[in-house]
């Protein structure tokens, strides 16, 4: 746990990104009485949402949120080596817990306050995996209830435990709990892709803009890298660098991943090697998710990979345990350090993904105007067809005061996506400042009629003296509610 600290204890100043901005504008974080939100039916991780909630109510936006993530990370280290010290030799358990807490590929769980629920979720599975292997199985099933409420990712667990019970003495008082544990699964797994494919802009399944054979077909290189990230720890990154694949190399990267699980049944450390191939499996599925990889998906798998690599390790001298835990460990600082600042990070996202839009996105919004602009003219020459990067040019433009130059980007980012409502909403406030009232207040109106609940469209028609019907099931911040005059 010192060691895990000392890795990742900066993160206490990291920014807010992505999705982490989102948590202030959702009423089940923002609002007083949002912890009955966190259990709505369309509400996914009620008890991560929970978290977030009483974190916001507590201490509003600030450092708090980075502090109780690395906390969480600290109290899974902890069960890590707990559980890992009932079924592992005691060397080989602590070289495990020990690669857990510091290796860098841990960072973004850590550091990325959205990840809570990967922290949370782990927390839970490892409880679970604890009192499982000390015989409390019924606990070990309420255990992993909790982690599939946290998160839904850990839903393969039961599959390891199977696994486990297959090697192991094939006890029948393990049959009862791992069929609850496999029912608990099919409910979470099914809730989750009904919820996504119901909830518009999700992001996953039939809503993530990516086939399920493209996906699967990816994660045969997504797999690879996130091995040669944990062998070499070196590339790390907010933006996967990886992309769609033709189908001959997916297919040649899942051939030589079946080729290494069945090598590595018949040497030492083999069963962890295939449970961790077990543990990371939800998010390398069929069940596609716009982010093709993410480094945190390893948070929980890296658990069963370092025991493997525990037990190669406990062989060695000492001296090569504890330089390579000092390596990981500074390795580990400097990509929390990165994450701490904006530019920094994004930067070296644009680097090791280059292609991708994204991070040259998120990279401008870190610039002064002058430079953004010259970050997003690149983007636009990779991408020219890409409404993100006009519109991300027309915002730049009207905080630089050209309202001209912004109506002209936020008129080609509605050409390239004329359904989109935010950029008819962007559209009218150019007009607005161009003293074009009525044709403003026109494209607020039509920014409703698609997307009913956006609240920068009512917003900007109360400042004009207009009327706006919002819909009751609109869910707004009571902030939110305020400035719309909403009772």
């Amino acid at each position: 746990m010192i060691l895990g600290a000392a890795a990742f204890g900066a993160a206490v100043g990291a920014g807010f990104y992505l999705d982490d901005l989102s948590l202030w504008s959702d009423p089940a974080v923002a609002s007083p009485g949002g912890w009955l939100e966190c259990f709505h039916w369309r509400q996914t991780r009620p008890l991560t949402w929970l978290s977030f909630w009483a974190n916001y109510q507590a201490a509003g936006e600030s450092a708090s949120f980075h502090l109780v993530n690395l906390l969480l990370h600290l109290a899974c280290i902890w069960m890590a080596h707990r559980a890992l010290a009932r079924v592992l030799p005691a060397q080989a358990a602590l070289i495990a817990a020990g690669l857990f807490a510091i290796h860098p590929i841990q960072t973004e769980a850590v550091v990325y306050v959205f990840a809570r629920a990967t922290l949370l979720m782990t927390l839970f599975c490892l409880l679970a995996l604890d009192w499982w292997w000390s015989g409390r199985r019924w606990a070990s099933v309420a255990a992993f209830a909790l982690a599939l409420a946290a998160k839904e990712e850990c839903v393969a667990l039961p599959v390891f435990l199977l696994w486990w019970h297959w090697r192991g003495r094939r006890e029948v008082a393990d049959r009862r709990p791992l069929a609850a544990m496999f029912g608990l699964s099919l409910l979470a797994g099914a809730r989750v892709y009904w919820v996504s494919a119901i909830t518009a802009g999700s992001g996953a399944g039939v809503q993530s803009g990516v086939s399920p054979v493209d996906y699967f077909l990816a994660q045969g290189m997504a797999l690879w890298r996130y091995a040669r990230l944990i062998a070499i720890p070196y590339g790390f990154t907010i933006e996967s660098p990886v992309t769609a694949q033709p189908m001959w190399l997916g297919v040649l990267g899942w051939v030589a991943i079946a080729a290494l699980a069945w090598m590595s049944l018949r040497r030492a450390g083999g069963f962890w090697i295939i449970g961790a191939l077990i543990l990371i499996a939800p998010s390398s599925s069929i069940l596609p998710a716009q982010d093709l990889a993410a480094d945190r998906r390893v948070y929980l798998p890296l658990l069963a990979a370092g025991a493997a690599i525990g037990l190669w390790l406990m062989a060695k001298p000492r001296w090569v345990v504890v330089t390579l835990a000092a390596g990981l460990t500074l390795l580990s600082v400097r990509q929390t350090l990165v994450w701490g600042n904006g530019e920094s990070l994004w930067r070296e996202a644009v680097r090791l993904a280059p292609d991708k839009m994204r991070p040259r996105l998120q990279l401008a919004r870190q610039l002064p105007a002058a430079q953004a602009l010259a970050v997003l003219n690149e983007a636009q020459k990779i991408a020219p067809d890409d409404a993100a990067v006009a519109s991300e040019q027309g915002r730049v433009l009207l905080q630089a005061e050209n309202t001209g130059g912004a109506l002209a980007a936020f008129g080609r980012a509605l050409a390239l996506r004329p359904e989109d409502a935010l950029a008819m909403n962007n559209r009218g406030v150019a007009l607005m400042r161009l003293g074009q009232r009525e044709v403003a207040v026109a494209d607020f109106r039509r920014a409703l009629q698609r997307q009913p609940c956006l609240f920068d469209a009512h917003y900007n028609l109360r400042n004009l003296g207009e009327r706006s019907a919002v819909p009751g099931n609109c869910r707004f911040t009571m902030r939110q509610r305020e400035m719309l005059g909403l009772q």
